[in-house]
């Protein structure tokens, strides 16, 4: 797995996954930090010309710095929602999103608000590495992923565990907030355009939807995640239900 960008490459360093590094020409503090770390960490370290660095990074913006990382775990259901107690847990669901920025920063807001995992399909999903791991600001190393090769069967196995599905629609009567997010919850996200598909729409507990203001008639799926999930974690914290 490759990845690129000074940020996700120290936050993956912090984690113990890197194979090894290769480094441009350029240098700067920030770089300087992430060798040092490579280094405690006996990392290999290979220095490479920035054409080098632009073909492994596949043009994306590498900031002079790309590593290969172990393949992240893949855990399955039961391993994530056990491995959110005492709390109970806060996952993440998408269906059929396959855009790498947004992946990315929905991954970096499940860390960011203390949820617990992020549940993807096989197919029809966003790769893991380049893009989205740079959205995620290393977060791709650190939040606890499940691939299933089939959303609503994995939605099936959630309610199994005890778990309340909800997912977001933008023709749902009920509102986010109405939601008690302090009971076991998935939030179910769907594509942009095209939403949750009518199988993963007919398996959630609940449809809810994020009330639109102005003149746009939908949010982009990474901050309608980071809406409801930062609306979760205030309930978490200040113990509140909602009404």
């Amino acid at each position: 797995m490759i990845i690129y960008g000074i940020n996700p490459v120290l936050e993956a360093l912090r984690s113990g996954r890197v194979r090894k590094l290769r480094v441009g020409p350029r240098s700067d503090r920030r770089l300087d930090a992430a060798l040092a770390i490579a280094r405690q960490q006996n990392v290999p370290i290979d220095r490479a010309d920035a054409g080098a660095i632009d073909r492994l990074a596949r043009g994306g913006v590498h900031q002079g710095i790309v590593a290969e990382l172990d393949e992240p775990r893949d855990y399955s259901l039961r391993e994530i929602v056990d491995a959110a107690a005492p709390a109970a847990p806060l996952l993440v669901v998408l269906d059929g999103v396959e855009d790498p920025h947004n992946v990315g920063a929905i991954l970096r807001t499940i860390d960011a608000a203390g949820a617990h995992g992020i549940v993807r399909q096989a197919r029809h999903s966003a790769s893991l590495d380049g893009i989205a791991a740079k959205a995620s600001a290393g977060a791709v190393a650190a939040v606890r992923i499940a691939t299933e090769v089939n959303i609503a069967r994995a939605i099936d196995e959630l309610k199994g565990l005890g778990v309340w599905t909800i997912g977001l629609a933008g023709d749902a009567s009920d509102n986010y907030d109405a939601i008690d997010f302090g009971l076991p919850t998935a939030i179910v996200l769907g594509a942009e355009g095209t939403g949750l598909r009518r199988l993963v729409r007919e398996r959630c507990d609940r449809l809810v939807s994020i009330p639109m203001r102005g003149t746009v008639a939908s949010l982009n799926v990474s901050v309608a995640a980071g809406v409801v999930l930062f609306e979760a974690a205030r309930q978490r914290q200040k113990g509140t239900r909602a009404k």
